[in-house]
């Protein structure tokens, strides 16, 4: 799938990340420190995240944030003096990693004062787009996807079929009640299929399908007009995907593409963790001797008889 890049109307220009959220499945750390800016290896998944927007054309980073967490939005300032004071002493490389967040795309805080779900956040970005953008790009920043290339698939999908296009992976069916699951159907594309409706998490003998909704999402503009209509759930919250299955009732079209890369969910430590050790392994600075600390951090436990 390929995209003329030279035509703005047919890109992302616009990627919404939802950070408000209280951390809670990392307390205590998160207590001073946000989410967000936890580091996989050396860099924050917020700035992985601002990689992979810019990574496909993005230029702007509308970040749904808390009164609380402007630590997040400063992470993508220039911090001149700390970048003079490290090339002063020819630290070259970490001025580098200093420098890239705030060279890599546009930042703009939109605040969420009470965490309303995933819909009101993404509401709340309707007031930050150009009035002549029809589409635009959502990232969770719980989620990591390898390659980057998701979002650039998706973007294709939407410029041949319209619409909006969401992100599937393929999980185990026995492991379907954790996920929003996709009723679909098959399209002349193997890894796009047509979105006929979506349910959350079902018991896996009442599953549709085995594809599940991950972090990545390309929107109409008409979603807005969808969650204003819907009705707010359990505590208040509006839910993304109760506006995205009034849209599929109304005729809109919503397909998915299937990921065929990697996915590491940052929200909770089960899933930071492996993450940390893929992205660790695959580092030319730490990969050789973490790989040779892991096997023997492996072969003790299962001498140790852990395994």
């Amino acid at each position: 799938m390929v995209n003329d890049r030279d035509d703005a109307s047919k890109w992302v220009r616009t990627v919404v990340v939802p950070a408000a959220g209280m951390g809670i499945r990392f307390l205590p750390a998160t207590k001073t420190v946000p989410k967000e800016l936890l580091p996989v290896v050396d860099t924050p998944g917020i700035e992985l995240i601002a990689e992979e927007a810019a990574a496909v054309g993005a230029d702007r980073l509308a970040i749904i944030t808390a009164p609380n967490k402007q630590e997040v939005m400063r992470h993508f300032e220039a911090f001149p003096d700390l970048v003079e004071t490290l090339e002063s002493r020819g630290k070259q490389t970490q001025s580098e990693k200093v420098k890239r967040a705030h060279s890599l795309l546009n930042p703009i805080a939109v605040e969420q004062n009470k965490p309303l779900g995933l819909g009101h956040a993404v509401g709340l970005a309707e007031s930050v787009l150009a009035e002549d953008e029809e589409f635009f790009g959502v990232m969770l920043p719980d989620d990591i996807v390898q390659p980057l290339t998701a979002m650039e698939q998706m973007v294709a999908v939407r410029n041949k079929l319209g619409g909006s296009v969401l992100l599937a992976v393929e999980v185990p069916r026995e492991q379907t009640f954790n996920y929003g699951v996709f009723d679909v159907q098959d399209t002349s594309d193997d890894l796009v299929k047509k979105v006929v409706g979506m349910v959350e998490k079902p018991d896996p003998a009442d599953a549709p399908s085995n594809l599940v909704a991950t972090g990545r999402y390309v929107l109409d503009r008409k979603i807005f007009d969808a969650l204003r209509r819907i009705t707010p759930g359990k505590g208040g919250e509006l839910q993304l995907t109760d506006a995205i299955e009034l849209l599929i009732q109304e005729g809109e079209p919503v397909h998915v593409v299937v990921h065929s890369g990697t996915r590491h969910d940052l929200g909770n430590p089960g899933g930071y963790i492996p993450a940390n050790v893929d992205f660790g392994l695959k580092s030319d600075v730490y990969g050789p001797a973490l790989y040779t600390q892991l096997k023997k951090i492996i072969a003790d436990y299962e001498a140790d008889g852990c395994a």
